[in-house]
């Protein structure tokens, strides 16, 4: 009696930019938010410390959240690139040893 594991099913390839753009976009928007909070927070307290009664919180922005972003997304599509297909390449061999495996015991 072969015993189907309902929970491998067949890889698709097509898929795998698309949860590559997805994890991306998720992970570089939130690494956007954190730098931009913290990017303000060292603004105000430099501009506390130094005496300053209107900071310039552009540089948040432009000088620490969008570069930290960027880096962050270059780094995240590479590794989930690489994960995705190491996944992709062992849903495929786990498929092909099930098939050999049900054919052989059949």
């Amino acid at each position: 009696m072969p015993s189907a594991d309902p929970s491998l099913r067949q890889p698709r390839w097509y898929l795998i930019p698309l949860r590559v753009l997805l994890v991306t976009f998720i992970v570089t928007l939130i690494s956007f938010a954190v730098s931009l909070f913290l990017g303000i927070l060292g603004i105000l307290l430099a501009s506390r410390l130094r005496g300053t009664a209107h900071p310039n919180l552009t540089i948040a922005y432009r000088h620490i959240a969008l570069p930290a972003a960027a880096m962050v997304a270059a780094i995240v599509v590479v590794s989930a690139a690489a994960m995705e297909i190491r996944h992709y390449r062992q849903q495929k061999t786990l498929q092909k040893l099930e098939h050999q495996m049900n054919g052989a015991g059949g």
